[in-house]
């Protein structure tokens, strides 16, 4: 993995990070800790049957956007 921190998608929001870190007023350490801790707090606070019925209705999402195979090749 990478040292750095995830950069914004906005523009606005990139551009205030770069200065941010140029003028030292923001720690990446703080930066990546707060992007890296939203799944796992997600993940602590459901039950694992939750869990089990998120990620299977993720499958059959993921699996539901493939084209049917064609027996015609």
């Amino acid at each position: 993995m990478t040292d750095k921190p995830k950069r914004p998608k906005d523009a606005n929001q990139l551009a205030k990070s770069i200065v941010d870190i140029a003028t030292g007023e923001t720690d990446e350490d703080k930066i990546l800790s707060v992007s890296s801790k939203g799944g796992k707090a997600r993940a602590e606070s459901l039950s694992k049957e939750r869990r089990k019925e998120i990620a299977k209705k993720a499958a059959k999402t993921r699996w539901a956007k493939r084209p049917a195979p064609s027996g015609e090749e």
